[in-house]
């Protein structure tokens, strides 16, 4: 399974944040450590507020910053949520299906097994069992911490 630059990012937030000093950042300072477009990283943080993950200020000293603990956040649930849907082919959606295949291949049921077993994986990890050391942080991003 690949999954979707939106899904990337916003677990590179998430993981940026969790070993941001002082445990926040802003925008701008995500995206150069990153090299991506500030204009995608305002979509991600947005959604991650709506769904609880980030929690924004505005004005000086302000940012973005984790809304809950690490341990609190669950991988599986925030990529099921950031992908937007179990369909990892077009047979998952019986009303808009063309394949010819469609109820004749045991191909959806090897997708769908494999899918569940690819969630319960991510869903055994917090963001707490992969953050970054800050350390390590500081050594990848020496610009953003050097202030």
């Amino acid at each position: 399974m690949r999954l979707s630059r939106f899904t990337d990012y916003s677990l590179r937030v998430l993981l940026y944040l969790g070993a941001a000093p002082e445990g926040r950042a802003t925008i701008a300072e995500i995206a150069r450590a990153f090299g991506i477009s500030e204009h995608h990283l305002v979509k991600v943080a947005h959604f991650l507020g709506r769904q609880g993950f980030l929690a924004t200020t505005r004005g000086h000293g302000g940012g973005l910053r984790l809304a809950r603990a690490a341990a609190d956040i669950n991988v599986g649930r925030l990529v099921r949520l950031t992908e937007g849907g179990d369909r990892p082919a077009e047979c998952f959606d019986r009303h808009t299906s063309q394949c010819a295949l469609t109820g004749s291949c045991e191909l959806q049921r090897a997708l769908k097994l494999a899918l569940e077993q690819f969630y319960a994986e991510l869903g055994r990890h917090t963001l707490a069992d992969l953050q970054l050391r800050p350390r390590s942080v500081r050594t990848l991003f020496p610009m953003e911490y050097a202030k």
